[in-house]
């Protein structure tokens, strides 16, 4: 079990990672690129939430408080979340085809999405984000785990905003009756 607990998540995430990679080569033209200084934003709260679970040894004691007990069952619902959320976001990603990208764009021949997870949620990539950090922060059950969370959330939350703008922008009334169908981030709710 040392090895399944010390390398799942890592194997998780770099799975998810490199196929964004990978995936990110075939996309449409960009014609409008969202700031500079929001993509460095997003990159600086994306960079503090990671290093808040990768270091286990920042001199801050109440970042390693458990938030709840540590057990196997909190380690396999987590890691359970964590998959599902990432597999849901490579779904959307998938289903976005050539429109996705890595900032808020507008591309060439931009199209409006609206089946498949789009049909769930507006923003179902951020969704299966943020489920995978949910998990991560149950297996976690520290402190930090939920601060990371928190600082994704932020991030994703602005980026959304952003985005909402733009989408409406581009595809003014079919956008806003998608919108008042479709929750943004989760399902029925949110």
């Amino acid at each position: 079990m040392r090895l399944l607990d010390a390398y799942l998540f890592p194997a998780l995430w770099v799975g998810y990672l490199a196929y964004w990679q990978v995936m990110s080569a075939n996309v449409k033209v960009t014609q409008r690129l969202e700031p500079a200084a929001s993509r460095i934003l997003r990159m600086v709260l994306f960079l503090s939430a990671t290093i808040l679970l990768l270091y286990p040894r920042i001199p801050l004691a109440l970042l390693y408080w458990s938030i709840w007990p540590s057990s196997r069952w909190t380690f396999f619902i987590g890691a359970a979340i964590t998959a599902a959320g990432l597999l849901f976001s490579v779904w959307a990603r998938r289903h976005l085809g050539r429109n996705w990208s890595r900032s808020v764009t507008i591309k060439e021949d931009h199209e409006l999405i609206v089946t498949g997870p789009y049909a769930l949620a507006r923003h179902p990539i951020y969704t299966g984000l943020l489920a995978g950090f949910l998990g991560t922060a149950i297996a976690l059950t520290q402190v930090r785990g939920v601060l990371a969370l928190g600082l994704i959330f932020i991030s994703l939350w602005a980026k959304l905003r952003l985005e909402e703008r733009w989408m409406r922008g581009q595809f003014g009334v079919s956008y806003e009756t998608y919108s008042r169908r479709v929750a943004a981030l989760v399902p029925f709710i949110l």
